[in-house]
């Protein structure tokens, strides 16, 4: 009767000898929905620029006398900033103002003599010429005594100083610079490839100064340039649209930051989150694409301009409405099936 427990222990090793399947991973993600790019934007480090900026200099060379102001000092309109020596103009303007006198007083002997005929017509007109001439240099001298004096065009700051004092100078020697203490320019460096966005009408830029947070402050395109020996990139300068004074003292060399946004020049193109594309080392650019039944499939993508402060923009390979995955993108595996989080 040793039948039965030897047909137990043949049963119980059969069940042993099967394997169980193992249990499928359901690995858990967050997605996002692949949207139309629409308006993309980028950040851009500016900083404040001089509305009014100017080297001053002597229209004429001489001994520097004095430069009554120092780097950072504020001057009104019309100050004096800087002097030179007057006296070998001064000495100018003695014998040009002689020579003005005698010929304006031949000129007028001589035409009195015309009105009684005692002499030529000819002779009366060059002394006329010998006048205009004389008083015309004379003039010009007294004009070259004023420009040792040189006065502050606008009301501003002193931003350098470039001689000293009875320093010798030659005419057109900067003298120091002058830059006005408030603007309303900002500029900042583009790339190349984002050229074409300046001439596109629908480009719009806002400033957020380091020194007031939480206010963007609307700017308008001013110039840029399309050639730069900068390898950065090329200039651009945008002017602060009507920004309150009473709230908002913009001075050059403030630091800021220029956000632009402007229209996704690829028409099909999507934005994702710069979390969900995956840029193995290997090379490649790829992203995960929840389909059927929540189960991954990998697709490869071409990314436009890395326009945005945390999202990319994909020129190809996903197409709008598509689920993405956004999180967890390095672990998963083609055809997985995937828990959505969100």
């Amino acid at each position: 009767m040793r039948i039965l427990p030897l047909l137990t222990i043949a049963l119980l090793a059969g069940a042993c000898g099967r394997k169980t399947p193992a249990p499928e991973t359901v690995r858990s993600v967050k997605v996002t929905t692949a949207a139309g790019a629409g308006i993309i934007d980028k950040d851009f480090a500016g900083m404040a620029t001089p509305d009014d900026a100017v080297n001053l200099a002597f229209k004429v060379a001489g001994q520097v006398l004095d430069v009554p102001v120092a780097p950072g000092q504020s001057v009104k309109k019309g100050a004096l900033l800087a002097e030179l020596d007057p006296r070998d103009i001064e000495l100018q303007v003695a014998a040009t103002r002689s020579a003005f006198e005698e010929t304006r007083s031949q000129q007028q002997r001589m035409q009195r003599l015309l009105e009684h005929e005692a002499v030529s017509r000819q002779e009366a007109e060059a002394a006329a010429t010998r006048y205009a001439q004389a008083r015309s240099t004379y003039e010009n001298t007294l004009d070259l005594l004023k420009d040792t004096r040189l006065k502050a065009p606008f009301a501003g700051v002193v931003e350098r100083k470039y001689v000293d004092n009875f320093e010798r100078v030659q005419a057109g020697q900067p003298i120091l610079r002058l830059v006005n203490p408030v603007t309303s320019t900002v500029q900042f460096t583009l790339p190349e490839n984002a050229l074409p966005l300046l001439r596109d009408s629908s480009t719009r830029f806002t400033v957020a100064f380091d020194n007031y947070r939480g206010a963007a402050i609307p700017a308008r395109l001013k110039e840029y340039v399309e050639t730069s020996s900068d390898a950065s990139g090329f200039p651009v300068s945008l002017t602060l649209e009507n920004p309150d004074p009473a709230r908002y003292r913009i001075s050059p060399g403030m630091s800021c930051t220029i956000t632009m946004l402007s229209a996704d020049p690829v028409p099909d193109a999507v934005s994702l989150p710069v979390s969900a594309v995956c840029a193995p080392a290997g090379g490649g650019t790829y992203v995960w694409i929840v389909g059927a039944g929540d189960r991954v499939m990998r697709r490869e993508v071409t990314l436009g301009e890395l326009f945005g402060r945390d999202r990319v923009v994909v020129d190809s390979g996903v197409a709008p409405g598509e689920r993405v995955v956004t999180a967890g993108v390095y672990q998963l595996r083609e055809g997985e099936r995937v828990r959505i989080l969100n």
